[in-house]
């Protein structure tokens, strides 16, 4: 008889889990307290270390479908629009990593997850299921949902977010950390842009206190554009007005060359508009006990929301996946014992990344001298700085003792 694992969330994270679950074995029952599945949001950067998983589940055709490629990426001075250094991708990616960098809707990741899960007849996905509370009893952990009804499981996944309520029960945490800076999101189709403004590469423009990232998407199609500033949320953002939204950004922008402000500019022209995001995060794992106790783990932002200046924070989640597939796969040992053999082998790369990340935006957004001899440095440097072989090369599934 198959254990049964019980998942709270519906995301890119636990999709994936629930993906990596079934391939070792389990039956799964996956609880998201909307009432369809639906993914918001923009662009999300995939690098090698991520597709690599994908593939492994045999979803590379799926992912070439969907996803846009990128030959290269380069960063430029939002200031003087130079560039100030450049990385080939493409092949040059697939022959030193052995799998592609891609960028691909966050839409087109969730259905792609979405169709794989609902094809395996293991996974049980249920709409408009709130999770209420959760305890552990010997060996197994129960669930009680909104509505009242009780379901026991083998081990609990908690993939429910930022402010997801298994971590909150389990670690007693509920306030996440205000970055103080504010994400302005937009997809464009590349068609309705003038010809000098379409990409095929990834561009990350550096400014003071700002710095805008865009990307191809859906096979070209389109074009994710994301502007970061500093800069406080306003109090209720479903009420606040988009064309306030607008001006605070190209007064943000004001400094810059002319180049990344025409592209702003152009963009409310030929899509729906700007989407305004309040960054949050949570300080860096500070052990395995943040990812796992007992029969109950956290997977995704759940376990390390991150900040996007390492554009990993969907391919965290998905690496989690792919390791808690190692760990629920080790059936000679008790299953407290596979989810501390996850946590062990996640949280140390998840704290990396989730700091790394903090750091980039730093020198991301530095001003005065720091700028500078980024600057300098990005020159020297280039290509040097802008790979990341300890990210693109592994996926923190090293051998951990218990």
């Amino acid at each position: 008889m198959h254990k049964q694992i019980l998942i709270a969330g519906g995301g890119i994270g636990g999709l994936a889990a629930s993906i990596g679950a079934a391939c070792a074995g389990w039956d799964v029952r996956l609880f998201e307290r909307a009432p369809e599945f639906t993914e918001v949001g923009a662009g999300v950067q995939i690098g090698p270390n991520v597709v690599r998983r994908l593939q492994a589940w045999g979803l590379q055709r799926e992912l070439q479908a969907v996803a846009a490629f990128p030959d290269r990426l380069q960063v430029r001075s939002a200031v003087d629009g130079d560039v100030l250094a450049a990385l080939p991708l493409g092949a040059s990616v697939i022959q030193r990593y052995g799998a592609a960098y891609a960028t691909i809707h966050r839409a087109d990741l969730h259905a792609l997850l979405l169709n794989e899960a609902q094809k395996r007849s293991g996974i049980h996905l249920n709409l408009n299921q709130t999770i209420d509370q959760h305890s552990q009893t010997g060996e197994v952990v129960t669930i009680r949902l909104q509505s009242g009804v009780l379901v026991e499981g083998d081990a609990l996944i908690g993939a429910d977010g930022l402010r997801s309520g298994t971590r909150a029960r389990l670690l007693g945490e509920k306030v996440v950390r205000a970055s103080g800076h504010l994400a302005y999101r937009a997809v464009v189709p590349q068609s309705q842009l003038p010809h000098a403004m379409r990409t095929t590469q990834v561009t990350a423009w550096l400014g003071p206190r700002l710095h805008v990232v865009q990307y191809p998407l859906r096979r070209g199609e389109l074009m994710n554009v994301v502007a970061i500033r500093h800069g406080e949320s306003p109090a209720d953002l479903d009420s606040w007005d988009h064309s306030v939204n607008a001006a605070d950004l190209d007064a943000a922008l004001s400094g810059t060359c002319n180049a990344l402000r025409d592209l702003i500019h152009t963009v409310p022209e030929v899509s729906g508009g700007w989407r305004l995001w309040p960054l949050a995060d949570r300080p860096p794992v500070r052990g395995p006990e943040e990812m796992a106790q007992g029969l109950v783990a956290l997977l995704g932002d759940a376990a390390h929301p991150m900040r996007p200046y390492l554009a990993q924070g969907a391919g965290m989640a998905i690496e989690d996946a792919a390791e808690l597939q190692r760990a629920l796969s080790m059936h000679d040992l008790e299953v407290d014992l596979r989810l501390r053999r996850y946590a062990l082998n996640r949280w140390q790369r998840n704290a990396r990344v989730q700091e790394r990340s903090r750091r980039n935006g730093v020198i991301f957004h530095a001003t005065g001298p720091v700028r500078w001899g980024r600057d300098l440095s990005l020159r020297l440097l280039g290509e040097r700085l802008l790979d990341v072989p300890w990210l693109y090369r592994g996926d923190g599934s090293n051998a951990s003792r218990l």
